[in-house]
């Protein structure tokens, strides 16, 4: 019992981390597996804990809510990677309203749900870099500290969480625009060129021109927007570290980021 307790309280805390975000559920892959990756995750991380837990549980009531401890805090942390993400479909669904693909969806198997063309690009490149700048090694450390800063089945307080998790919240349109903004501006000189077009020439079916010629411009200027995208992305990914960072922050005697590996953002300059 006593060895079972962390990896137990572990595994919960990571399921809903990984749950709440689309990390792991971007692959596909069977329920089965994504099992054994968090059970795996857990044992990992439990096996370096220097005081093991399960003594001080006991008891049906003291389990249950050990338990909701920890769902608790893995839902607060998954807050933060999941408010990062929204920014890149705010980014795609922004894009869509102005190119005109919003007016076609298709099914997005990310979030099990009708999506618009772009939002689902967004999201699959936001998960894509989010590997390939070694952001999962980053948020495996960051969970490590979350040990540290928050012993398993320890109360915590939501107040130490709620301004970073807010904060996070209010930037979001900011990121999300940020990803979105060059495209955004070249939509909007387009616009601005139909609209003296159809002024002068008012014959013109402007519906049938200006769809078209957004659609062109919009995926070019994408296209070469894509190269540059890299700083926007990165501010992204750093902003789910700086939040949970500030959640770490504010637990009375938790060790330094900077001695997990977190001190540099967690991402790969």
């Amino acid at each position: 019992m006593v060895l079972m307790a962390p990896v137990f309280l572990l595994s919960l805390r990571i399921a809903i981390v990984l749950a709440m975000t689309p990390v792991l559920y971007a692959m596909p892959m069977p329920g089965r597996v994504r099992a054994i990756v968090v059970v795996a995750l857990a044992v990992a991380l439990a096996a370096g804990l220097q005081k093991p837990v399960g003594a001080a549980v006991d008891g049906a009531g003291q389990w249950i809510q050990a338990a909701l401890i920890e769902v608790a805090l893995g839902a607060t942390l998954a807050l933060g990677v999941l408010l990062a993400f929204a920014a890149f479909s705010m980014a795609g669904n922004l894009l869509d309203v102005q190119i005109g693909f919003g007016l076609a969806q298709v099914f997005d198997p990310v979030s099990q749900r009708p999506s618009a063309l772009l939002v689902s690009t967004f999201n699959y490149a936001a998960v894509l870099v989010f590997f390939l700048v070694d952001g999962h090694h980053a948020l495996l450390r960051a969970l490590a500290y979350s040990v540290e800063a928050f012993p398993l089945g320890s109360p915590w307080s939501p107040d130490a969480a709620a301004t970073a998790v807010l904060k996070q919240a209010g930037g979001l349109f900011s990121l999300g625009f940020a990803l979105a903004a060059p495209v955004v501006f070249c939509i909007l000189m387009v616009e601005l060129a139909l609209g003296v077009v159809s002024r002068n020439l008012p014959q013109i079916n402007m519906l049938v021109l200006g769809i078209p010629t957004k659609i062109v411009v919009g995926l070019a200027v994408l296209s070469l927007w894509f190269a540059g995208m890299g700083g926007a992305m990165n501010r992204v990914y750093a902003n789910i570290f700086d939040t949970w960072q500030a959640i770490f922050l504010a637990v009375p005697g938790a060790p330094a980021p900077s001695q997990t590996g977190l001190g540099d953002r967690g991402v790969a300059r």
